[in-house]
């Protein structure tokens, strides 16, 4: 027996003593870790393998991609549901520093270095993250380090205290938590006057697409001014697949010939919405079976 063979069997001997004295515990962090390291090792060999895939925005892929949309792709591609917008990726998972990135991380920057992420990617290890860039036009690998100055925060998504399967379902909360967020944050301004063209800059007063714009503000999630612009952003939905969150856009009533929209409300669950319009201001009001339901013309899923 060589020496380097001796020293690999005591080596063995030692853990094995060791795991059984401490009831087995050493093999079950082994077991947890080995799960966390397979799935970040996936994300990255699946993030690397779609380089050069055409970017398009808010594409799902597996053809084309937007920015969120690359991460959605990938985690999806490892049994872990997570959101597919920057606004809601950038609350998902736990918060980690600049100089705690690993492997599997997301990670945002922003064209000018602060404020709300602009732009975003996964980080493959190597200070290397692969995101779908919209400057180059397809998805592509980037040095970590030469954007430290656009960098503005990291979200860990997979639980390296976890299982794969307790990683997928840890990691399937935040968009259903977002949601009701949402509705939350709706209800605090239950009765608020509606004023058509409301500023946006206004708690006072709302319109239907400036109580949208400022409610999704409130969690994270930014949406352009009118109805008509909100109902561009988004994966569009059927009726059928309604979630709580999501927003309805409206024609101007059941009988009109044009499906120009004119009004949005936010789906809140059990056949309700919550908008604003008219008298009672913000309010809710029954959707199933309804004129409101009628007058349906698209249906977006932002969160």
């Amino acid at each position: 027996m060589t020496k380097r063979d001796w020293v690999m069997k005591s080596t063995v001997a030692v853990i094995l003593s060791t795991s059984l004295l401490m009831g087995g515990q050493v093999g079950q962090a082994s077991a947890a870790t080995t799960s966390y390291t397979q799935q970040t090792k996936e994300v990255a060999t699946i993030a690397k393998s779609l380089l050069g895939k055409p970017y398009k925005y808010q594409a799902s892929g597996p053809n084309q991609f937007g920015s969120a949309n690359l991460a959605t792709y990938v985690y999806k591609q490892v049994g872990v549901k997570i959101g597919s917008t920057l606004g809601s990726l950038y609350k998902a998972g736990t918060k980690v520093t600049k100089n705690s990135v690993k492997a599997g991380d997301l990670v945002f920057f922003s064209s000018n270095g602060s404020g709300s992420p602009t732009f975003m990617g996964i980080y493959i290890g190597n200070d290397q993250y692969v995101y779908s860039s919209q400057g180059d036009g397809k998805v592509v690998l980037k040095s970590f380090s030469d954007y430290s100055k656009k960098f503005v925060g990291a979200r860990r998504i997979l639980d390296e205290s976890s299982s794969n399967s307790n990683s997928s379902n840890s990691s399937s909360k935040p968009a259903t938590d977002i949601a009701s967020q949402v509705i939350k944050h709706g209800e605090k301004y239950m009765g608020t006057p509606y004023k058509y063209g409301s500023s946006k800059d206004t708690t006072k007063t709302f319109d239907c697409s400036s109580f949208t714009q400022r409610v999704f503000k409130e969690v994270g999630i930014t949406l352009p001014r009118d109805s008509r612009q909100q109902s561009t952003v988004g994966k569009t939905v059927s009726k059928k697949d309604l979630q709580v969150g999501d927003l309805i856009f409206m024609k101007a009533s059941v009988n009109s010939s044009s499906d120009r929209i004119t009004h949005v409300a936010i789906y809140a669950g059990n056949g309700k919405i919550l908008h604003t319009y008219g008298s009672p201001g913000v309010t809710y009001s029954k959707f199933d079976g309804t004129n409101w339901e009628k007058r349906v013309v698209k249906i977006k899923r932002v969160i």
